[in-house]
């Protein structure tokens, strides 16, 4: 067992848990994370999508008592059958975009340059769409998520497609597309929660199966380790947020982005 391995699986598991459902881009950090640690060869790059599993049992255990009375009333409870098919038809503009340009992006836009410039272009975004709504007495069309109609679910799957280039972040595009359409804060941000489900488990099965060849049962240790840490990151990260977006906005977020993303910038382009 290479225990320098395991811990670099350790490391990525936390940073994947921790910035996941944070509007800052977890895979712009795996990315350059991964190489920075040398991590970064096609085992490393589906291993950093695998661990977004650990990622989502969190959000499926946070919010358990949901998922279990929606499946409970699905044949019978139309609140349950709205909340499915707005899950649905926010999951399908990813899902489509996803398998037609799945191997441009990983191909062409999984580098660390282009994770730089994206992480910069969307702090500024926030900015600009927290300023939309600073000190404004904005009302929600949809102040809930039972309150969600399926053309914003629609229009919020179209956000979250933005994420498939590096560096910008799904929960991102997802919590602040959602406010543009109409989501309160908390509703945006816990239907971000539930859109990554789906989007996440297809994301990780596609890799899983397209790349299986590269695995063995060696492998098994790193993948344990990195899926448990980032379960445990993630867990703290989600009750964090849902806490935070209560009283806060995302401008902390954004300054983080253009800073994060500008060091990462220099940094590569002087020593890579």
């Amino acid at each position: 067992m290479d225990l320098l391995l395991l811990l670099k699986a350790a490391v990525l598991g936390i940073l994947e848990g921790a910035t996941e459902f944070l509007p800052i881009s977890s895979t712009g950090h795996l990315i350059v994370a991964g190489d920075l640690l040398n991590f970064n060869d096609d085992k490393g790059k589906v291993f950093e999508i695998v661990i977004q599993l650990g990622a989502i049992l969190a959000v499926c255990w946070e919010y358990r008592s949901r998922l279990i009375n929606v499946a409970q009333g699905l044949t019978s409870n139309a609140k349950s059958q709205r909340f499915v098919l707005n899950v649905f038809i926010g999951f399908l503009p990813a899902a489509v975009l996803g398998l037609v340009f799945h191997s441009f992006i990983k191909t062409h836009l999984f580098s660390p340059i282009n994770v730089a410039v994206a992480l910069i272009v969307g702090g500024f975004l926030i900015l600009w769409i927290e300023r939309h709504f600073d000190g404004k007495d904005v009302v929600h069309k949809a102040a809930t998520l039972d309150d969600i109609t399926p053309l914003q679910a629609l229009k919020v799957g179209f956000a979250q497609s933005l994420a498939m280039i590096p560096g910008t972040s799904r929960s991102g595009a997802t919590i602040l597309g959602g406010m543009l359409f109409g989501l309160s804060r908390k509703a945006a941000t816990e239907f971000s929660f539930f859109l990554a489900i789906p989007v996440m488990l297809a994301a990780s099965g596609y890799d899983v199966f397209k790349n299986r060849a590269l695995f063995s049962a060696d492998d098994i240790p790193m993948f344990a380790v990195g899926f448990i840490m980032a379960f445990i990151a993630a867990l703290i990260a989600v009750k964090t947020l849902i806490r935070y977006v209560a009283n806060h906005d995302f401008r902390a977020f954004a300054y983080y982005r253009i800073v994060f993303g500008t060091v990462v910038l220099i940094y590569f382009l002087q020593f890579a």
